[in-house]
């Protein structure tokens, strides 16, 4: 059975991160159609952010204390503006550990670590990320979740799709 646990970044290992950053976007690619920059990164304009605005949380997923992913939490939301709210900022798991549950079982420890309402987004030119997050969300809250389709912002022309819930009484980290 695997040991899937999600760490906190330290800010010495942003390096680390940034890295897999790389590997999410070029995957990412195939939807949004990104090209790399002159020095052959993608870039992520929101890196040091994790480290200086207080309602960001950088994590890694690690399956058996490998790296297998990252997990970026921000209050950043589209759909809950006015709420105190979580967002899945962005999300990766390495193609080795897909289909395995660790992201599954990743995204149900971030949302009990964060008790509260959330909301995340999905690119509409990404299938399996719906069928992922509505199956994940679906499990975790026992149906009791909103899907909200055609959200504009998102994706630059492109409108989303989001999933918003509430897993608890309160945004205080528990």
């Amino acid at each position: 059975m695997l040991h899937i646990e999600i760490v906190p970044v330290l800010e010495e290992e942003k390096s680390i991160l940034s890295q897999l950053i790389e590997l999410y976007e070029y995957d990412f690619s195939e939807f949004t159609g990104k090209d790399i920059n002159a020095y052959g990164r993608y870039g992520y304009s929101y890196l040091d952010y994790y480290w200086t605005q207080e309602k960001r949380s950088p994590f890694f997923i690690k399956v058996d204390g490998k790296l297998a992913g990252f997990v970026l939490i921000c209050d950043y939301c589209y759909i809950l503006k006015d709420v105190d709210a979580y967002f899945v900022g962005e999300f990766f798991v390495m193609r080795k550990y897909r289909k395995l549950g660790v992201g599954s079982a990743a995204a149900k420890q971030v949302f009990d670590r964060f008790k509260g309402h959330w909301e995340l987004t999905m690119h509409p030119q990404n299938p399996g990320s719906y069928a992922f997050w509505t199956k994940v969300v679906s499990e975790y809250t026992l149906n009791e979740y909103t899907v909200h389709h055609d959200v504009e912002g998102i994706y630059d022309d492109l409108p989303g799709t989001a999933i918003t819930f509430h897993n608890g009484r309160n945004n205080s980290n528990e």
